[in-house]
């Protein structure tokens, strides 16, 4: 790059291009995982029943899309403004946000079906993930609504970033760990109380999915806090839609896995846990 821009204006462009980086690899790597799990969601999608479970599966698995066309356009097409940064970057966080909380609610619901559907951990698990919902809408629109957007003053060099306030964008992440650490403690002390009372296949395969997703978010989350934290320009976001594009991915793939253990299954009956004790509430698993 040219000597006779500023060091702040080279470094702000050189995180514009590890962010769009970032983001084609993404996009790359989803479509990539997207085209490896086609005859499986095509025969989920095609034979199992419509209810609230499948439903979620779908916007989970097909939102990112939606968040990947938007965030490609801000990030290549060129001469953005500061407003139009601002409202696509909105338009991004509301797919993010809807993304981040349909990967979630598989788990919830996963882990009330470990607790065999009991209410008082239902209640638990609803009301702290309705607290770290509104707490991260509050954090990411009061973050984003007067903070102003920069573009790089070097020609050829496209995308923009949040200039100030982009730390209190930890806020979400802070939250979405304490309730993942809620989560995994719930799943490993269920674990513990019936290891030696349940040795269904499915259940163990519940249990290693849960814990492999609530890892994930915690380190992804802890790595999101620090960043936001302590990195400037597009470096301190780099890593928040990476983590929610993970979150789906685990979600929607270890839903299709259950699906067809449950579907192709080889042992006795007894020795499984009904995929229908996923849906949230009785009446689904009669429909």
């Amino acid at each position: 790059m040219d000597s006779k821009y500023s060091v702040d204006a080279i470094t702000a462009a050189r995180s514009l291009q590890v962010f769009t980086f970032i983001y084609t690899s993404m996009a790359t790597f989803w479509t990539y995982d997207y085209a490896c799990s086609m005859r499986e969601e095509g025969i989920f999608l095609l034979y199992s029943r419509w209810n609230r479970v499948k439903m979620l599966y779908v916007v989970t698995r097909y939102v990112p899309f939606l968040l990947f066309s938007a965030h490609l356009y801000l990030n290549l097409v060129p001469n953005e403004t500061s407003h139009m940064c601002q409202f696509i970057n909105n338009i991004c966080s509301t797919f993010s946000l809807i993304s981040s909380v349909c990967s979630e609610c598989f788990f919830i619901l996963r882990t009330y079906a470990l607790w065999n559907n009991d209410k008082v951990v239902l209640a638990a698990m609803l009301s702290t993930f309705a607290a770290v919902i509104v707490g991260s809408m509050v954090a990411l629109f009061t973050a984003t609504a007067t903070a102003p957007f920069e573009t790089s003053a070097i020609p050829g060099i496209t995308g923009c970033y949040q200039s100030s306030g982009s730390a209190r964008l930890f806020v979400p992440f802070l939250l979405l760990f304490g309730l993942e650490l809620m989560l995994i403690s719930l799943t490993l002390t269920c674990a513990i109380r019936n290891w030696r009372t349940n040795n269904s296949s499915l259940y163990v395969v519940i249990l290693k999915h849960n814990v492999l997703y609530y890892a994930c978010g915690l380190f992804f989350s802890t790595v999101n806090v620090l960043t936001s934290l302590l990195l400037d320009y597009a470096y301190s976001g780099m890593f928040q839609d990476f983590q929610f594009i993970i979150h789906a991915i685990l979600a929607t793939r270890m839903h299709l896995h259950l699906w067809h253990a449950d579907h192709n299954r080889d042992c006795d009956a007894s020795d499984l846990i009904s995929l229908s004790q996923l849906a949230p509430t009785p009446h689904i698993e009669s429909a």
